[in-house]
This record gives C-alpha cells, structure tokens and sequence, in this order.
C-alpha cells in the first residue's frame, strides 16, 4: 500500500484524496438557501436557519482550508504544476465574479442610460437625491486605493524576503478594509433611499452591497493569510495563497473604480 502511494506520487500532480467537506459544503449551502427562502416569505425558522447554516460553513471553511494548508505546505504535494494550476483556478474564479458584477452595472446602465416614462425620463428618478460622492464615497475610494499599495508592498517584500514588511502590509490593508466595512455601514444607515425606492435604490444598494461584501470577505482572505505568514507557511517560492488574496483585492479595487465613478459621481454632476 505504501509503494503504491509513492508511486501515485511520482507526477507534478496533486491526486487529492477522498474529502467530506465538498459533500457537507453543498449540504450546508442548501440549507441556507432554505433559511433566505424561509426570509423571503416571512417565515420565524429562518432566522434559526441561517445561523445553523453560517456556523456550520465557517466551519467547514477552517476544516476544509487547514486541509488544503496541510497538503500544500507541510506534505508537499502543491509542486510548480500544481502552483500554477491553482493560479489558473484563481484567474478563472475571478473572471466568474468580473461576470458577476457585469450582470449588475448592466441592470444599472440599462436603466440610467435611457431611462423611462415610470421613473420621469431622468436619472436618478424624481424623489431619489443620490449621495454626495465627495464626502465618505471619496474617502472610501482613497482608502481602497491605499490598500491596493500597501497589499502590493507585502507582495514585494515577501519576494524579497522581508518577513517584517510583509505583515506590516498585510496588518494595514486589514485595517483599511476594516474602516471601509464601517464608513459604507454609517453611508448605509444615513442614505436618504432604501433598497425598494424603485430601480435606482435596487441597482445601487445590490451593486455597493455585494461589493462591500466582497470586501468583508478579501479582509478576512487577508487575515488567514497574515496568520499563516505568522506561521512561516510561505516563502519565496510557495506563496500561491497570498497571491490569491492579493489579486482578489486588486480586483475588489478596480470595481470600486468603476462603482464610484457610475453611481456616485455620475448621478450627482
């Protein structure tokens, strides 16, 4: 049985062994679209639901990433093949999630470009004041585009093998997604339309929302991987992990871009 495993290893690839997480995960994922189902309609469960199911996610998500830690950097088995392959994967979720969004500034532009009779053939639609652009969608945006320095910076110095200046980097784009959390937060709590004043409030609060999303979860990504630079899991060759998060971000930057110019400074001028 040994000498069989050994010789299963004499390849660039990663034969990944038998899992129950992905069986779990789908299980799970199922649940929580019962409890957002049971949300939609007003039923008391979903509340019960929804916790069950977050928890048991996070759970399978430190289960199932300290699994693929354990693979990738104590066993060995992410050689140069497998690297590159998981930053193929990387590249192709990323475009799934450029593809996500597209959906929403289509649903935007198809309404603002040419808008309507039902909203008063204007845009933003009578009764809508859109926000200021130059107050916190601005900071947010110098923010964003601080983080997207300081990631780089503990990129570089990763390479260069300046273990310091790479949590220094990593710690301060933490605390840059953190203070964009809670400025789209207080923006949310004080905007003057809600989510269901018409297309408008829709397409916005969708598009920012899942956005702000995103964020939450590239800053948690940033936070595993500056627990594992704690714990000497990359080095100068093997650090496909933080590359992800890295991109991740990046790309979670340039949508704010495009965010902020489309509907917050568009609108307003």
């Amino acid at each position: 049985m040994i000498r069989d495993k050994m010789t299963l290893r004499r390849h660039f690839f990663h034969l990944v062994d038998a899992s129950p997480w992905p069986l779990i995960a789908s299980i799970v994922s199922w649940l929580m679209a019962i409890g957002l189902i049971s949300f939609m309609h007003n039923f008391h469960i979903h509340l019960f639901i929804l916790a069950y199911a977050l928890m048991m996610l996070i759970t399978i998500m430190i289960f199932w990433w300290r699994d693929v830690i354990r693979e990738g950097t104590y066993l060995g088995y992410h050689t140069k093949t497998v690297q590159q392959l998981l930053r193929n994967g990387i590249v192709l979720f990323i475009v799934s999630e450029v593809m996500f969004f597209f959906s929403f500034f289509f649903a935007y532009f198809s309404s603002s470009i040419a808008p309507t009779i039902q909203i008063g053939g204007v845009w933003p639609p009578y009764g809508i004041t859109a926000l200021n652009p130059f107050t916190i969608p601005l900071s947010n945006t110098l923010i964003l585009l601080l983080s997207g320095l300081t990631v780089t910076w503990a990129h570089h110095a990763l390479l260069a093998g300046d273990r310091m200046n790479v949590f220094q980097g990593l710690f301060y784009t933490i605390c840059l997604g953190i203070v964009f959390t809670l400025f789209q937060v207080y923006e949310y709590l004080h905007a003057s339309f809600q989510i269901n004043d018409g297309i408008y409030g829709t397409t916005f609060y969708m598009t920012t929302g899942f956005h702000g999303f995103h964020v939450l979860v590239g800053t948690i990504f940033l936070c595993v991987m500056l627990v594992r630079h704690i714990n000497h899991h990359f080095t100068i060759q093997h650090h496909v992990g933080l590359e992800g998060a890295i991109w991740y971000w990046h790309f979670v930057d340039i949508v704010w871009i495009l965010l902020y110019l489309s509907m917050y400074l568009w609108p307003y001028i």
